[in-house]
């Protein structure tokens, strides 16, 4: 299937139904996804995504100890994960609300599994491109389709997905200058006004994670004024 491999990623369900959590479960299952973990409640769903930095989060609005608007709001303090909304809550003010904090997807329950599946591939597949698979850098290997890195003293990094997204970018134009406003589209659409020193702050990030001497980086170069370029040794 195209879409294989998207099914590597790390999913992270939110929801206070044991029994939807498993069928939710088995039908990603089926699909093909095997990298799946779950959380009943509020305090749950945060910790853990702290710590398994998941690259696609469905979220239930009704929460036990709090509701998915407010986790999500949460959540956007430290990551971009794409999320989407799975709720019963269906009145378009939900929705709207749900849609407007910047969800990428709002799911009402009940739900056909094929509608499901269908969606959670394509924000996958909008978020995570298949056309660059690695790239060699001075200090590290980026595998995209593991949206992991591979430093040169063995130790292996999870990208976020803005960081993924971000070195996607630079890699499929590597050794060309990439503007501030382009990669700022890249993640966040296409009115990306204001979103300059949110991308500084990625950057910085991204630079801890692939570069031996962050402050002097030799991959990923600014271009003063422009943007960046990603100087790459090798590309599969």
């Amino acid at each position: 299937m195209k879409d294989s491999y998207l099914k590597e990623r790390r999913l992270l369900l939110v929801d206070d139904e044991p029994e939807l959590l498993k069928l939710l479960t088995s039908i990603l299952q089926d699909e093909g996804f095997r990298n799946l973990h779950t959380a009943s409640n509020m305090k749950q769903g945060l910790a853990q995504a702290k710590d398994l930095q998941p690259e696609l989060i469905l979220l239930d609005v009704m929460l036990p100890d709090g509701d998915g608007f407010t986790l999500f709001q949460l959540l956007r303090q430290f990551t971009e994960v794409p999320v989407i909304f799975l709720t019963a809550k269906d009145q378009p003010v939900d929705k709207l609300e749900g849609l407007g904090l910047g969800a990428d997807d709002y799911i009402v329950k009940p739900f056909l599994p094929q509608e499901l599946l269908l969606r959670i591939h394509a924000v996958l597949r909008r978020c995570y491109k298949e056309d660059v698979i690695s790239t060699q850098l001075d200090f590290c290997r980026i595998d995209f389709s593991r949206a992991e890195v591979s430093r040169a003293d063995g130790t292996q990094l999870a990208l976020t997905a803005t960081e993924h997204t971000l070195l996607s970018t630079l890699a499929r134009n590597a050794g060309r200058i990439v503007t501030i406003d382009t990669l700022c589209e890249a993640v966040w659409g296409d009115n990306p006004f204001g979103y300059e020193n949110s991308l500084m702050a990625h950057i910085r990030r991204i630079r801890e994670k692939i570069e031996e001497a962050p402050s002097r980086p030799t991959s990923l170069l600014t271009v003063k004024g422009l943007g960046y370029k990603l100087v790459i040794k090798r590309t599969d």
